[in-house]
């Protein structure tokens, strides 16, 4: 006997407050989740509660937390964090550092798409901590 699998599709986002999931399976509604990111008292982690959930609706089973999951039936998991990239604009959490080879030296000059005024030709750039 085989078991044709569901090809379930996942889109996680893990944001600060909330974790947002939208799942689709061929021929069927999509599946959307909002859960919140930390609660410890339901689950240990909000985007593996979310495939959880996910594979209850999708199939049917109950699934207990905790237990190891098959992810037989998902044809791809996507997962995205705004924490680390809100944590980088607003200039918080721990302080690193970047080592890099001679290559390399022009990274932080190169920069990134921080433009309060995207058409501002003065530009002043955050300076950096040290």
């Amino acid at each position: 006997m085989t078991v044709n699998t569901l090809g379930i599709r996942v889109s996680i986002d893990r944001g600060g407050t909330f974790t947002d999931v939208h799942a689709s399976i061929p021929e069927r509604e999509d599946i959307i989740l909002k859960l919140l990111s930390v609660d410890p008292a339901n689950y240990q982690d909000a985007p593996t509660e979310c495939i959880r959930r996910v594979l209850e609706l999708a199939t049917g089973q109950i699934l207990p937390r905790g237990e190891p999951l098959d992810l037989y039936h998902f044809e791809s998991i996507r997962m995205g964090t705004t924490v680390a990239t809100n944590a980088l604009l607003e200039r918080k959490g721990e302080r690193v550092a970047l080592i890099t080879t001679k290559g390399f030296r022009d990274l932080l000059t190169i920069g990134n798409q921080s433009r309060p005024n995207i058409f501002d030709l003065s530009i002043s750039r955050p300076g950096v901590f040290f």
